[in-house]
């Protein structure tokens, strides 16, 4: 466990939850993941760079994408996603039906169409032990446009 940590967004795969150089805070103490988070993780496949993503399926849970209508399936239910930047119509690697093993993550970035995530075999599964922390708030907001959004400050979660 590492407490809480000070993160910098690099990229733009999590907008409009989280925007590039975006300073936020993250915590893995006491964190079990569950869908619908946002966290850091930190994986050999991706290389040195942690990757900020919202965790769509657990071990155990089955993901599918429908490419054409852009919505994403788990366990064969359509995901309310009101988070997202556009609808899932990127491909990358994936070809599903999947069923998620258990200890591993399925994770998508919120800019579906600009994420590298768990879509690509540069990211794949992500074991649950690559987690460095639950993303938690926005400490200091990013420049979006040359301009930082001071209201941005606080819960990434409504």
């Amino acid at each position: 466990m590492h407490g809480f940590r000070i993160v910098n967004v690099d990229g733009l795969s999590m907008y409009p939850t989280l925007q590039h150089a975006d300073k936020i805070i993250t915590s893995d103490l006491f964190y079990s993941p569950e869908v619908g988070d946002i966290v850091v993780v930190q994986t050999d496949t991706y290389g040195q760079d942690p990757l900020v993503k919202r965790i769509i399926a657990v071990g155990g849970q089955t993901v599918d994408i429908d490419f054409e209508l852009g919505i994403v399936y788990v366990d064969g239910v359509a995901l309310d996603e009101p988070y997202v930047n556009s609808l899932t119509l990127e491909r990358e690697d994936f070809s599903g039906p999947i069923t998620i093993p258990e200890g591993y993550l399925f994770l998508m970035g919120d800019n579906r169409n600009r994420s590298t995530d768990s879509r690509s075999n540069m990211v794949g599964l992500v074991d649950e032990r690559c987690i460095i922390g639950k993303v938690y708030f926005i400490l200091f907001p990013g420049a979006d446009n040359g301009a930082r959004d001071w209201s941005r400050i606080g819960s990434v979660y409504n």
